[in-house]
């Protein structure tokens, strides 16, 4: 919801009793779970996200959005047998309760029983919570917010050949994750999260370009400073100016950190349990099996103090585990829900919601000495489109980047698309480099492939 700014100011937009609010909503879960089990379910799980916190978006040092969040969304799954049915709300009143719980009990009478649904085993409930330091806030107020990214855009725009800005955004949230079930678990997780970021824009007699920069963190006090993330922003688009075509040819490929962590994406994509029962990726059966060189190493830390994805329980309740994905280019584990597993008649990973933290080893160059190493070829800073297949692997997405010839940038280019198949990417990854990114729970530095197909102008 969204308040006028008079409403804001006088308190923090993250103040939260949190022991109090999880009380609460534990409380609220053991109603739901009682009610729905004298109705007659077999099983039943509860689901919270509540929000709250503060967004504000500047432009041209005018606040264009200013808006105060406070939401709660519960959602409640019952089980007769293998019948299922959900229903959510966010009217907490006795009368909202009951309306949910008549209606995820009267959804599941009407379902198909399906043989794989349930809860995940009692047994692989976690059992000792960790204090992973994720709930840190920053007492944010409107006039904090709107500062920020006013400091943020103003040192973008300093910048000479900056024409114009795309607007400054600051945004500050507080979490609570919480999760129980007719198991008995019950458990909470708050967190924060705060972000700043600043879109600018260039233009030169071939028109006009566009760039960012941004800085997301738990901890307000571990985000860049306002006036180098707008630095940043500027030196970025700046760079993109006086552009030049390339013709459509083979060449290697050196994709940036922010570019890098999207086929990690498409990794973990290809080997969840969905997509394994489904028989619908490029990845089938390949566990135990080497995807990737030898040097390849990727490695999940859910247990991170102060990770982005941190968390020692997965959404079914099941523990989570610091474990390799990616062990010498060899893959170690698919991510598999309680549901997922069941379907391939194997046990779950801790992956019900995703993957937490991942981290590969990079190896002892630099982004320069990557170039270097490439000798000619392109260096991908942003991909556009969604041009990638995971059943067969294929990968063609528009793109845009820097050009290079003897081992050195040379000009900007953009309107091409580059092609391969993940497969073969995988497998012809030549070198990781250290240019680590830490702001994403993909944490990886750049790679650089051996060769793509690069289509340009004719």
């Amino acid at each position: 919801m969204t308040k006028e700014l008079s409403e804001v100011k006088p308190r923090a937009a993250d103040e939260l009793d949190v022991a109090q609010e999880i009380t609460r909503l534990e409380e609220v879960g053991e109603r739901l779970i009682k009610q729905a089990l004298a109705k007659g379910a077999s099983q039943v799980e509860v689901g919270v996200s509540k929000d709250l916190g503060l967004s504000v978006q500047v432009r041209n040092q005018q606040v264009e959005t200013l808006e105060y969040n406070r939401d709660n969304s519960f959602g409640l799954t019952v089980y007769f047998g293998h019948q299922k049915g959900t229903a959510s709300t966010s009217d907490l009143t006795d009368e909202g309760l009951k309306l949910t719980v008549d209606a995820a009990c009267n959804i599941a009478r009407f379902t198909q029983p399906d043989p794989y649904s349930g809860l995940a085993d009692k047994a692989l409930m976690a059992q000792n919570p960790i204090d992973l330091q994720l709930d840190i806030p920053m007492g944010i107020t409107a006039d904090i917010a709107m500062d920020l990214a006013k400091q943020c855009e103003a040192a973008g725009l300093a910048e000479s050949k900056v024409s114009q800005s795309e607007g400054a955004s600051f945004s500050s949230h507080r979490n609570i994750r919480f999760y129980t079930n007719s198991h008995g678990f019950s458990a909470a997780i708050p967190s924060t999260r705060h972000s700043l970021s600043c879109i600018l824009i260039a233009q030169d007699n071939q028109g006009m370009q566009r760039d960012y920069w941004y800085s997301v963190a738990r901890d307000a006090k571990l985000l860049e400073s306002a006036e180098s993330i707008g630095r940043k922003a500027a030196s970025r688009v700046i760079a993109r100016l006086d552009g030049r075509s390339i013709a459509t040819q083979k060449a290697p490929v050196l994709m940036t950190p922010e570019i890098a962590r999207g086929l990690i994406s498409n990794l973990c994509s290809g080997i969840q349990g969905s997509s394994l029962y489904r028989k619908s990726s490029f990845l089938l059966d390949s566990i135990n099996q080497p995807i990737f060189p030898d040097f390849f190493q990727l490695d999940e830390n859910p247990h991170l103090i102060g990770g982005l994805a941190s968390t020692w329980f997965d959404n079914d309740g099941v523990a989570t585990k610091v474990q390799p994905i990616v062990q010498d280019g060899i893959l170690k584990t698919y991510l598999l829900s309680s549901y997922s597993a069941r379907r391939l008649n194997l046990s779950p990973t801790g992956h019900s919601g995703g993957v937490h933290n991942l981290f590969l080893q990079s190896m002892d160059y630099s982004f320069e000495q990557l170039v270097k190493k490439m000798n000619k070829g392109l260096v991908v800073t942003d991909v556009m489109g969604h041009g990638v297949n995971l059943v067969t692997g294929d990968y063609s997405r528009g793109a845009s980047g820097f050009w290079v010839e003897n081992g050195e940038i040379q000009h900007f280019v953009q309107e091409i698309t580059i092609a391969g198949n993940l497969k073969n990417m995988f497998k012809d990854l030549v070198a990781i480099g250290n240019d680590v990114d830490q702001r994403s729970s993909h944490v990886t530095g750049s790679w650089l492939l051996a060769e793509m197909t690069i289509a340009g102008k004719h």
